[in-house]
Formats: structure tokens, C-alpha cells, sequence
């Protein structure tokens, strides 16, 4: 690693000149589905529990990131909502100052009992994955019978007072040309913004880029249905957003393969091992979990930190010959 700037040495700053204020912290690979895109056949073992950060650890490691600029906090998993402390989780996090926004990520399946002790805990956002609302289609592609637990999840987060819920839904050729205007219409009835994600290379299965559906496919398919007006991107956000038929319903296509947006990323990872990753696409890592154990201070912490930035590459080359998926499949690294 080259000599940091001085004057960046107090932020998230790479060589690239992006600043690092978005921590995706993942707090266990445990999840309570088993997706066909994100799961491979014959699954994963799973990491022994001895080596997930405690919520002392995972608090500490925030509020270091909190010092160094970091404003946004995702909590993410595997499924975040099966760790049985995920509410306390929170609640720790919402006590640092200053206070982060806190967000989390769900597949929604526990959200109906969870909502409201997470909000009493603090989260100000939440994202409910959600692939399609017929029930058999969902129970082949998760491998549980669980579509009416996620859409009570989804009614109970709509009653509580978070400043945003937001649908994802990951597009998959064969899938989506029928689910998709239906999800829409679901998430335009009930004023939720609902943002398709093209299909990303960290299942641990066979992916290939011309098999995916693409932004270009999503925007073809909706306007079938609705007239799509683009808004201006701004910040670092990774979706492309569009008024549906002027407004105000708005829907989002996240086009992560086609159209990348690692010019801007702002985001970096902490997995629920203590592995801080600066891109999702890479296996460069450096080792916190080890130093905070092995007693290290803040500073040498920080100096991880910077080092992990420092390190990131300026972009992903899915699609090229010299790609190489990371080792790791999502749920082990944290959406």
C-alpha cells in the first residue's frame, strides 16, 4: 500500500477519491430461506458461532467507522432477523453519537413479530426482499412456504413509523417477466418504492452474463405496463429511478452487471466474521475480528480500516474474461 495522504487520513477515502459513508454491517450467515440464486445445491457449511461477532464487537467496530464519516449503517445477513439479538443489536447502534441511520435488510419472513421492537429500537429504514407473489413460484425458488408471513411482515413494517420501506426484487429470466408487473402493481397500491436488482455472480452456482435479465430487459418489460419517466441519479445511490405514469408511485432497477455504478460507490462491508471488504466483487480483506480479539486499540483498528479502503479496486469486470467470482456467496459476505 502507498503512503495515505494526510489530509485524507482521517476519512474513508481511496486512491480514487471516493468517500466511504455507507457500512453494510452483516451480523450472521444464517438465513431462514434458501433462494436457488443465492444458495448453491447441497447448500454451504456454515461458520461456526464462535467466530460471528458479538454484539460488543460489532458496536465497537461501528463506532470506530461512525469516527472516521461513516453516516449510513445497513445491517444486513444472511437473514439479520434470525440472530436472536438483532434488536439489541440496533439499540446499541442507536445510541452511538454521532448517530448513524440505521437500515436492515430482510427477506421479511420474521418482520410481522419484529417490526415494531425494531423501530422501538431505533431503525430508521427497512428493505424487504420479495421475488414474486405467487405462492408456488415462491416456495420453488426459497424452498419454504413462507410467501404470507413475508406480506404480513410487509403490512406490519407500512404501520410503523420508519421513514422508508422499500421491496427489492432480484430479476431472473423465466421469473420475473410475470412476476414483475404484478410485483409493481403491488407496491404502487401501497405507496412503496419497489427496485428490481439485476441478478449478480454470488450464488456459488453457474452464472453467466448473457443469461441474465438485464436493466435494458426490466425497462422494456414495465413500459409495456406504464409509462416510465427517468428522475436524475444523484449521490452515490445505486439505483436508476423512474415516475410510474408521472408519479409519485417511483420504481428502481439496480443494474449492478450492466450499467455499474463503482464510480461512485460509497459503500464498504464488515461480515459477520469481522472481515472488513471494500467491494462485494472481491475477496481483499483485512482481518478486524483478529486485532479487536488480540486487544488492539482504536487507532491500529482504524488503520485497518483505511488500509482496506485504500486497497479497493476502481471497479468489478463482471462479464470479462479475467472475472473471477469472490470465494465467498452472498449470505457469507452481507448484501
Amino acid at each position: 500500500m502507498t503512503v495515505l495522504d494526510t489530509a485524507n487520513a482521517a476519512s474513508l477515502m481511496d486512491r480514487f477519491g471516493r468517500v466511504h459513508t455507507d457500512l453494510r454491517v452483516s451480523i450472521t450467515d444464517r438465513c431462514s430461506l434458501s433462494c436457488s440464486y443465492c444458495v448453491p445445491p447441497g447448500g454451504l457449511p456454515l461458520m461456526p458461532v464462535g467466530t460471528l461477532l458479538t454484539v460488543e464487537e460489532i458496536e465497537r467496530l461501528v463506532r470506530i467507522a461512525v469516527g472516521m464519516g461513516v453516516t449510513k449503517v445497513r445491517i444486513t445477513g444472511g437473514e439479520p432477523l434470525v440472530r436472536a439479538d438483532v434488536v439489541n443489536i440496533v439499540s446499541r447502534l442507536a445510541q452511538l453519537a454521532p448517530r448513524p441511520e440505521l437500515c436492515l435488510t430482510t427477506n421479511g419472513v420474521g418482520l410481522s413479530r419484529l417490526a415494531r421492537p425494531l423501530e422501538d429500537a431505533g431503525l430508521n429504514r427497512v428493505n424487504i426482499s420479495l421475488d414474486t407473489l405467487d405462492a408456488l413460484a415462491y416456495l420453488r425458488l426459497t424452498g419454504l412456504d413462507r410467501l404470507g408471513d413475508v406480506l404480513a411482515g410487509i403490512e406490519e413494517a407500512m404501520r410503523r413509523d420508519f421513514t422508508q420501506v422499500k421491496l427489492n426484487a432480484v430479476a431472473l429470466k423465466g421469473l420475473t417477466e410475470e412476476a414483475g408487473p404484478a410485483l409493481l402493481e403491488y407496491a404502487l397500491a401501497r405507496g412503496l418504492e419497489l427496485r428490481f436488482i439485476e441478478q449478480m455472480p454470488l450464488g456459488g452456482g453457474q452464472w453467466h452474463s448473457s443469461n441474465i435479465m438485464t436493466a435494458d430487459d426490466l425497462l422494456s418489460l414495465l413500459s409495456q405496463h406504464h409509462e416510465l419517466t427517468p428522475i436524475p441519479r444523484c449521490d452515490s445511490m445505486p439505483a436508476t429511478r423512474y415516475l410510474v405514469d408521472s408519479g409519485p408511485g417511483i420504481v428502481g432497477v439496480i443494474p449492478s452487471v450492466t450499467r455499474p455504478f463503482c464510480g461512485d460507490c460509497s459503500r464498504v462491508r464488515l461480515t459477520s466474521d469481522g472481515q472488513i471488504r471494500a467491494c462485494l466483487f472481491s475477496d481483499d480483506a483485512q482481518d478486524v475480528r483478529g486485532l479487536v480479539r488480540s486487544g488492539a486499540d482504536d487507532a491500529q483498528i482504524e488503520n485497518a480500516l483505511r488500509q482496506a479502503i485504500w486497497a479497493k479496486r476502481p471497479g468489478h469486470t463482471i462479464g470479462s474474461q479475467s472475472f473471477q467470482p469472490p470465494s465467498r456467496i452472498m449470505k457469507a459476505i452481507g448484501g
